[in-house]
């Protein structure tokens, strides 16, 4: 900002000058124009900029052009800057550099510096830790000078994107003004220095530094074209692109305006349309303006006119007449702002972006009440900062003087950002990659993230990665995520390159998140990974914006076409798997078109294709928020609703309207439950590495989850790997492989398995999808042996309780759900039971049961009945009775009959209340039925001709999970005509005498009731 440099009213030297004055002092090659007399309008435009800027930052309607206050800046400081050093060019035959810039540090910096050790203390107090750590790299920069650089690297690196805004920011401004002087006076003190000799020193001068101006304005001016077409953030950031702005100024100074006589009239048109201009551009401009472009032509010219209206002509010493725009900014007000213009605009963006980190965020009232409370902070740095430096004789009287305190306040806040970065690094611990081979291993279903044994606790250590680490947790897939300018992907294979198998991961960096996973998929199966994606580049073919290129985002369309292109003659993939963010447009109908025009020729490439739904979008800054809250990660939570919008596509990939496109999703455990926030944290890992991405950590521990999720679709292969404690035994004589058998052997009281067995606790799944387990159930199920135990005998007995009127019970479920039969053939669940032996009103409300439930449930136990439900074996009300079920289709009518299912009935069995009883299903795919055994007695069948093949095939090719337990009370026994009660009598078990899960390879009937 050209603060402080137009100068103030002269005062008599105490000393003779050193050099004698100019022989032609009035002539044409006398002292530069446009004579040194102090300008009052200027200081009073300096206050229309600042204001100008100052209502752009509060959010004011109306005034979102106020930007364009930085323009008005660079013009009026390259006019001021050019003249002083062109006067005493000309006045003394060279430029003191030591001179020049011992004024510029003693009147620029020491303020400055100020603000900066007060952001960087302030910034310790208000902001969270990953946030310091930030904001003392922008203290640095800003006392270097380099904060425009800064900047524009951070804006213009996509995968950087999504970070708070910096209160440093503005600093962009004073940086590009500080290297404009180093680079400007030095170029004006070689001119001088060959045109010294010259007979007319004040033309020669003034006409080759004119000439070097034009030269520079001319480039400068189409280089800021060029990257408003191509980079808006080096375009508005990069000094080079803004150098232009100064050079019109200057050309202002430099050419013989003070030699011309123009008609009253006409100076004041030019004040007056000057004026309005620049009003005009703070309420016409705003963010969708491309800037600075031809855009900043306007207020840059406009400035230059107001200026130019006030120069004096031949002869004139004044020509402020009583209507000109020079007299209204002259007046006592405007120059009391512009005095202050310079430290108010130090002040008031820290005194915003700090109180907001404090606060939340503000409406535009409470942001201008803070934007005029910087007043206080900013006079207070004028009058006791600012003008006592600028007054000093002792500072003044010599250069090294002014230099030291230049250099003084560049070293104060350098230092104590090194100080303050350095304790905030040390408490946040080390930056280092995390080492993803000892992370724990992720569970393949269920809803927590990380494979545990059951009931076990997550722990109490730190997250991973921790805050500072999670900033950086990229991929590792070098350049591969081609950045914005970028129009075709390298060939980008990894793993198993020479294979001739390969998984193409496609689309943007939502797709990209997904490398590691899919890479470590490829390598179990000797396949290559190859990856295909661009940054912020949708894969559906929809015309959007870059904000990086701050423009139509052509780049993406040439990008998609020649990489769909590239796939539709290319060698066939085994997998193509697409991903992107889903919010690049809202309107449902385009997006529906633009998928379509994607998702044909990738169709035609004859490959499965698989669509990973567009993960959580927290929408802010994530590992700043768990930085200020480690202990509290729940504190990071953000809403369901903005994050987890509808997708689309995947509903209509679920409704059968995308043929030849499979869906799957793992927000289910990145977003449990249906509460109305998502966790940034889970088991301990960090989900996120900014405000839209998953971090690395989160992607690998996903990739057991993702592997089942593909292979269960179908459009993955199962990856051959050596053989396990788990792993299937060879088939017996009989043709069965057993996959489950426990007899519950144990001593008395003991629990079953946890290698075979998990508790459901409560009265809901996590996240209570479903209160009361979503049949009305009275009971709360629990862990204790009171209810679920080994009787020392060779039987689970599972045991309603009552205290009061709490009841308690008990469920379990197996720890594996990939019980699936395999293609073309059966799969055979059995369990010997012994059904609670209690009839009566005593009865009243018994629920036991042996059932399954598909595997996808687990991930957020949404998704019922289509996943399917087979029920085993129920009974009710301690009836003599049993019956079978399936559940499967839609929640009402259906091909199912649901929400009673596809049932036989009760089923006479007047001895399974004090007697062991063999219950068994058996899910044969080559003979396409499901069919239900009682001691070896197929008594209910159902096929797969009873509904369409959407709806079989979701409810039976897949895994399931077993569940035995005993409900009390809920709709089933109130539909039989009993309820739980007083007379209700607790503590009559259901015995489990053995389960035995078993596979066939060969179709048929199954040796149905076989044991």
């Amino acid at each position: 900002m050209p603060f402080l440099l137009a100068p103030g009213p002269r005062r008599k030297p105490s000393a003779p000058p050193l050099t004698p004055p100019p022989s032609r002092s009035g002539g044409e090659s006398g002292p530069s124009p446009h004579r040194s007399a102090f300008r009052p309008d200027i200081e009073g435009l300096r206050a229309v900029a600042v204001l100008a800027v100052l209502a752009f930052h509060a959010e004011i309607p109306g005034l979102a052009g106020g930007f364009i206050g930085v323009d008005v800046f660079f013009a009026i400081s390259g006019y001021l800057i050019t003249g002083l050093l062109v006067r005493e060019a000309i006045s003394t035959g060279r430029i003191r550099l030591g001179d020049f810039f011992s004024r510029r540090a003693r009147r620029l910096l020491p303020s400055a510096a100020v603000v900066l050790a007060a952001v960087a203390v302030a910034g310790a107090w208000l902001t969270v830790p990953l946030r310091r750590t930030d904001l003392e790299y922008d203290v640095l920069s800003a006392a270097l000078s380099l904060a425009n650089w800064r900047f524009v690297s951070q804006r213009t690196d996509y995968l950087a994107a999504g970070h708070d805004q910096s209160p440093l920011l503005h600093f962009w401004s004073l940086a590009v003004e500080e290297q404009f002087y180093l680079f400007w006076a030095p170029l004006l003190a070689v001119v001088v220095l060959c045109a010294a000799r010259a007979v007319r020193r004040g033309r020669a001068v003034r006409s080759v530094v004119a000439l070097v101006t034009g030269a520079l304005v001319l480039g400068s001016f189409a280089l800021s074209l060029h990257w408003t077409e191509d980079s808006v953030s080096l375009a508005y950031l990069g000094t080079p692109s803004r150098v232009w702005q100064f050079g019109v100024g200057a050309l202002l100074a430099l050419l013989p305006w003070h030699l011309l006589r123009g008609p009253r009239t006409l100076r004041l048109l030019c004040g007056w349309g000057g004026a309005a201009a620049i009003g005009w551009c703070v309420v016409a401009y705003d963010a969708s303006t491309p800037y600075p472009g031809y855009a900043a032509l306007v207020p840059t010219l406009a400035t230059a006119a107001v200026i130019l209206a006030a120069i004096p002509g031949r002869g004139e010493r004044n020509v402020q007449g009583p209507y000109g725009v020079g007299r209204l900014l002259a007046g006592r007000a405007p120059r009391a702002v512009g005095r202050l213009s310079y430290t108010l605009y130090l002040w008031h963006w820290p005194v915003l972006v700090l109180a907001e980190a404090r606060l939340g965020a503000l409406g535009w009232p409470a942001r201008t009440a803070l934007t005029l409370a910087a007043v206080l902070p900013a006079l207070a740095t004028m009058r006791w900062v600012e003008q006592p430096l600028r007054r000093s004789r002792t500072v003044s009287e010599l250069p090294r003087r002014g230099l030291a305190v230049g250099v003084s306040a560049i070293v104060l806040p350098v230092a104590l950002a090194l100080v303050v970065g350095t304790a905030t690094l040390h408490l946040m611990g080390p930056a280092t990659p995390v080492d993803v081979k000892g992370l724990p291993p992720g569970a393949v279903s269920g809803p927590s993230l990380l494979a545990r044994a059951a009931g076990a606790s997550p722990g109490d250590g730190p997250v991973v990665p921790n805050p500072a680490q999670a900033r950086k947790d990229f991929p590792p897939d070098r350049d591969c995520q081609v950045a914005p300018e970028v129009t075709r992907s390298p060939e980008c294979l990894f793993g198993a390159v020479d294979s001739p198998d390969r998984i193409v991961l496609l689309g943007d960096s939502h797709a990209g998140q997904w490398f590691s996973p899919m890479l470590a998929l490829a390598a179990q199966r000797g396949w290559a990974l190859q990856e295909l994606v661009k940054q912020g580049c949708p894969l559906p073919q929809l015309a959007v914006d870059s904000p990086q290129l701050g423009r139509a985002y052509r780049e993406c369309d040439t990008w998609r076409a020649g990489t769909l292109d590239r796939l539709r003659t290319g060698p066939k993939p085994r997998l193509i798997v697409i991903a992107s963010l889903n919010r690049y447009t809202t309107d449902r109908q385009l997006l529906t078109a633009a998928w379509e025009k994607t998702l044909k020729p990738l169709r035609a490439t004859g490959a499965p294709i698989v669509y990973i739904e567009d993960t959580p979008v927290p929408g802010t800054d994530i590992p700043a928020c768990v930085s200020g809250a480690p202990d509290d990660a729940a504190a990071c939570a953000f809403s369901r609703a903005e994050a987890v919008p509808a997708d689309p596509l995947a509903r209509r990939i679920a409704s059968g309207a995308v043929p030849g496109v499979r869906s799957i999703s793992v927000n289910p455990v990145l977003c449990p439950g249906n509460g109305p926030t998502c966790p940034a944290v889970r088991d301990r890992i960090l989900l996120y590495r900014d405000d839209a991405h998953l971090t690395n950590v989160a992607a690998v521990v996903l990739a057991p989850r993702l592997e089942r999720l593909l292979t269960d679709s179908g459009a993955l292969p199962a990856a051959t790997a050596p053989a396990t404690p788990a792993a299937p035994a060879a088939p017996g004589a009989d043709g069965w492989t057993e996959l489950l058998r426990d007899d519950f052997d144990g001593p008395a009281g003991s629990r079953p398995s946890p290698a075979d067995w998990q508790y459901d606790l409560g009265t809901c799944y996590p996240g209570c999808p479903a209160p009361q387990w979503g049949t009305g159930e009275i009971e709360t199920m629990t862990d204790s042996t009171d209810n679920v135990r080994l009787d020392g005998k060779g039987a689970l007995e599972i045991v309603p309780t009552r205290e009061g009127e709490q009841w308690s019970s008990g469920r379990i479920e197996t720890v594996r759900s990939d019980f699936a039969p395999p293609p073309g053939g059966v799969l055979r669940i059995e369990a010997s039971i012994a059904l609670p032996d209690v009839t009566g009103p005593k009865a009243a409300g018994y629920w036991p049961a042996f059932w399954t439930l598909g595997a996808p449930l687990r991930d957020g136990y949404t998704g019922w009945p289509g996943v399917g439900e087979l029920d085993i074996m129920e009974s009710v009300n301690g009836r003599d009775t049993v019956f079978g079920s399936m559940h499967c289709g839609v929640l009402e009518g259906g091909p199912c009959e649901e929400p009673v299912g596809l049932t036989s009935g009760p089923q006479t069995c007047a001895s399974c209340r004090t007697e062991f009883h063999s219950y068994a299903v058996e899910v044969d795919l080559g003979a396409r039925e499901v069919r239900w055994y009682l001691d070896g007695r197929v008594y209910h069948r159902v096929s797969a001709g009873r509904m369409d093949a959407g709806t079989w095939k979701r409810a039976v090719d897949h895994g399931v999970f077993l569940i035995l337990n005993v409900a009390i009370g809920g709709k089933l026994p109130a539909a039989d005509g009993a309820t739980a009660g007083p007379a209700t009598e607790p503590g009559h078990p259901m015995r489990v005498d053995q389960v035995t899960v078993k596979v066939k390879v060969k179709g048929g009937e199954g040796g149905g009731g076989s044991g």
